[in-house]
């Protein structure tokens, strides 16, 4: 096990996955100091009115946006490894715990529900008008490559997090995606169909 610094938030970081975040606290502010000084990782963990998380995600600091003279910064932070949350430690003005790697089960995706994933993701892409890169579709942890190009709930992308086998996820994943096409093309189906005559006929 390793003592690690965390930050808890009420967002999910993938690995993979690219966020910006505003560190505006006094301790937070100390924590990425020394990550940026030291070369160091520190552990995002989703939390809520539940607490904290057991299944993290080590961050790297990758660029540094903006510097306040009152100490605050603007980052962007990448996802790593994942880690678990084996015991809560003390001592420093931010909160910090002995984490361990999170193993994951040899367990490729089903060609057929990556090649559904990758499908739906082109559809949204379409639908949505987003100027979003595919992922190479050999990508090792090609679940979090996709999930992370997308705004899911944090409760859903914890689910994916927390999931040690690729195949659960991508299948997960590919059901996620199915339910966000459905919305959008209903969404889209009936501001049209507003559009035309400032009404909506309900489908019975």
């Amino acid at each position: 096990m390793s003592e690690l610094g965390l930050f808890p938030l009420g967002i999910v970081l993938l690995p993979t996955e690219q966020i910006p975040l505003h560190i505006f606290e006094d301790r937070y502010q100390e924590l990425i100091g020394e990550c940026l000084e030291e070369e160091l990782e520190f552990g995002l963990v989703y939390a809520d009115e539940a607490g904290l998380r057991e299944i993290g995600t080590r961050a790297a600091v990758t660029e540094v946006l903006d510097r306040f003279e009152d100490g605050r910064l603007n980052i962007v932070v990448e996802g790593r490894e994942r880690f678990r949350l084996r015991e809560l430690t003390s001592g420093r003005a931010f909160q910090t715990g002995l984490v361990d790697p999170l193993d994951e089960t040899p367990d490729p995706a089903d060609p057929d529900d990556t090649a559904r994933a990758l499908s739906l993701f082109h559809r949204l892409v379409d639908l949505t008008g987003a100027d979003v890169e595919a992922p190479p579709p050999d990508a090792a942890q090609l679940s979090f490559e996709l999930a992370g190009r997308f705004e899911f709930a944090p409760e859903l992308k914890q689910r994916l997090l927390q999931l040690t086998s690729e195949r659960e996820r991508v299948k997960l994943l590919a059901e996620l995606l199915t339910a966000a096409a459905e919305t959008v093309e209903r969404e889209k189906d009936v501001a049209q169909r507003a559009a035309s005559n400032g009404k909506v006929e309900p489908r019975g």
